[in-house]
Order: structure tokens, then sequence, then C-alpha cells
């Protein structure tokens, strides 16, 4: 996506009415440019799909250097299982990552279905033993806890990234 004047269009909004010509030349035009609108803010829209596989997440990034150069952001959601017990687990994510690669979101949630408890991760408590910290490498997504956790037994881990 490049960068435009055009308000509607950098907001990622559609205008809210169109005057169509009563010219059949120009309506084929305003269907046309209308047809576009649509479909650039359609597709630019952020996606609402959390799924355990590397997808555009239709989310853009300007480009450090060339802001009017926008980037895809990638999303992939892991399946972490339980939570550890005073302890640091890792799971692979199977996300191919280079130099050129950079994080722009790492979070989790947890769900312990006994008690009914949730918790966001990173988790931070003014008990320090309670705290929970997510860090990512080049292949696992690991997280530390400083208490026993492992009731939460559900653990959604959402990755996403820039590829360039």
């Amino acid at each position: 996506m490049s960068f435009t004047s055009d308000n509607p269009l950098q907001t990622n909004q559609l205008p809210i009415s169109v005057e169509y010509p009563q010219d059949p030349k120009l309506l084929q035009v305003v269907n046309t440019e209308t047809y576009k609108r649509t479909a650039n803010a359609v597709n630019t829209k952020a996606s609402g799909l959390y799924l355990p596989q590397e997808m555009a997440s239709f989310q853009q990034y300007f480009t450090s250097g060339n802001p009017m150069q926008n980037r895809d952001v990638y999303r992939k959601v892991i399946d972490f299982g339980a939570l550890p017990n005073t302890a640091a687990k890792t799971v692979a994510h199977g996300i191919t990552f280079d130099a050129n690669s950079t994080l722009t979101r790492l979070y989790a949630a947890a769900t312990d279905p006994v008690n009914l408890l949730y918790i966001p991760i990173p988790y931070a408590s003014p008990t320090l033993a309670n705290n929970i910290e997510i860090s990512l490498d080049s292949t696992n997504v690991i997280i530390t806890t400083g208490s026993n956790r492992s009731a939460f037994t559900i653990c959604y881990v959402v990755i996403e990234w820039l590829k360039n």
C-alpha cells in the first residue's frame, strides 16, 4: 500500500456517499473508483482470524526511512498448553525469522478452567513471585512463571511480526 492524500483512504474508511453521474462513461469511471476504494478498505482491515498458522493480519506498518511505503504484518497463534510450575517452558513456534524480521507484538492469555481464572501474559503483580514473563527466540516461545501456574492449562500465544 502506498501513501495517499485522500483522507478516507488514509484512515481506511469509505466515503459516506458517492455521487453517480448520468453520463455512462463517467459512471463507469466512478464505479471503478468506488470498487477500488471498497476493495482497498476491505483488504487492509485487520483480520479477526487467529489461527495456528502463519497468515497476513492485514495490518500495515510504515517503513523506517520511507514512511510512504507500508509493510504487511504477519500473525501466528501458538497453542502453548499448560503454564509451568515456577519454571520456564518453551514451545516451538515454527516461524522462520531472519535479520530482516521485526517483532511487532507478543502476548498471551491463560485460562484455569477449573477455578475459572484468567490472566494476561505478560502478567505483572505487586507480588514479585506471581509475575509471568513471555519472550521469543528464533525457535521458541518461552514463558517463565515465578509461582506455580500449572492450573492454567489453556494458553494461547499471539505473535505478530514484519518480514522486511
